[in-house]
């Protein structure tokens, strides 16, 4: 019985060298699981980047399929998604995947940029993988506004109205420019075809691109840790790291359990809390568009709201589109406006603590703002936190150098 078992292996081992010699699988994986070194303290933010790889290929999996049920057209885009969330065979798992893993996507890459502000993981020498990262935030902005608009229900229709004549505020261009993108006069067929061709293939192309390059600069530099230390500077003999272990298998483990734990959470909101009370899939989204009728409160989904919250809360309709624009774009310039001597929050003072905190509260608060009615008085406090959400960027590098640190040890800490 031994030796088929042998001559198998032997085949196996032939076509596997026969496979090598044509396509460098084996040293593809080397390079990228076995032989790649990580830094041996990651914590349970290191999780995020695997679970944002997750559910791209969750959303585009699913897109495939709602695609082969979907209708782009304005007399029929809406009946389309009642059709597959009634009629087609598991269609509501599908599109309650699909539509809940939008804001779960978002969910986990807000939480991955924010780890970048803990532990400086945007600083010297990994800016590009940062800019890159920013882009893929871009894209996936424009790739979640165009999915918003398909299922053509009343807020899909009103949130495209408001946000696509936002562009008719830019002086000369402005009106050529808002008729150009809705491809017509007003939002109508052309619009949603546009939108829809966008949405499944011109911009998931340009986001797997995007996906692609951000690995590539992440393993040309190596991961950064919770201490902010090059592990490459320390290196043993057999020339790996000494605080460094091979991504596969440790790391690939831990990252089963996370998947594991990140799809109990995700299965349990899809199959007991779907619409998140309205957060995840508006109440006027299950009524058909109609030009005709306003809703009473038009808002974006809620991983816009932060921005929408910025442009109402100035009142003249260019600067407020400015500074809307420019709350993302400064994003970009991060890690030349953090200057400090040290990456991680571990070893920096109170002072930049403090800054991060009011950061995040600003931005929580400006996305709640966002939702609501647009008060008076929360007109005054959407200012309020504009002002602390740019007075972060400014004070991060003017105070940064000056800052208090702690000494950063030579070696990584357990």
């Amino acid at each position: 019985m031994a030796k088929p078992a042998s001559n198998f292996s032997r085949r196996m081992n032939d076509l596997g060298n026969w496979i090598d010699q044509r396509l460098p699988v084996s040293a593809f994986w080397k390079a990228t699981m076995t032989g790649y070194y990580a830094p041996k303290n990651f914590n349970f933010w290191y999780y995020l980047g695997s679970l944002a790889l997750l559910v791209l290929v969750m959303q585009i999996l699913t897109g495939i399929f709602l695609t082969m049920h979907y209708k782009p057209s304005a007399a029929e885009a809406f009946a389309s998604v009642e059709y597959i969330m009634r009629d087609v065979e598991w269609g509501w798992l599908i599109r309650y995947m699909h539509s809940t893993g939008a804001s779960f996507f978002f969910i986990v890459v807000y939480l991955h940029m924010f780890r970048s502000l803990l532990y400086g993981s945007h600083r010297a020498p990994r800016e590009l993988l940062w800019v890159f990262g920013m882009l893929i935030y871009l894209c996936l902005m424009a790739e979640a506004f165009f999915g918003y608009v398909l299922p053509w229900g009343q807020m899909s229709y009103w949130g495209a109205q408001v946000i696509i004549n936002l562009f008719g505020a830019i002086p000369v261009i402005g009106e050529p420019l808002t008729e150009w993108i809705r491809g017509d006069y007003f939002i109508s067929d052309a619009t949603l075809n546009r939108f829809f061709a966008l949405h499944v293939i011109a911009l998931p192309l340009l986001l797997l691109g995007l996906v692609l390059l951000h690995l590539v600069a992440l393993r040309e530099n190596g991961s950064n840790n919770p201490d902010g230390i090059e592990i490459k500077k320390n290196k043993g003999e057999d020339g790996n790291p000494v605080d460094g272990i091979p991504f596969h298998p440790y790391y690939t483990v831990k990252d089963i359990f996370g998947v594991a734990m990140f799809l109990l959470i995700f299965a349990f909101v899809i199959f007991f809390w779907p619409e998140a009370g309205g957060l995840f899939l508006e109440h006027d989204n299950f009524v058909p568009a109609d030009p005709l009728v306003t809703p009473e409160h038009i808002k974006p989904v809620w991983y816009f709201t932060p921005y929408y919250a910025i442009l109402k809360a100035v009142p003249d309709k260019l600067m407020g589109v400015i500074l809307m624009g420019l709350a993302v774009v400064i994003l970009f310039f991060l890690p030349w406006l953090d200057r400090s001597p040290v990456k991680s929050i571990r070893y920096k003072g109170i002072g930049y603590k403090l800054l991060l905190a009011m950061f995040a509260i600003a931005f929580v608060r400006l996305g709640m703002l966002g939702m609501a009615e647009g008060t008076p008085a929360q007109t005054i406090e959407m200012r309020v936190w504009t002002f602390v959400y740019f007075g972060f960027f400014v004070l991060l590098f003017f105070l940064s150098p000056k800052m208090k640190t702690k000494p950063v040890p030579e070696r990584l800490t357990h």
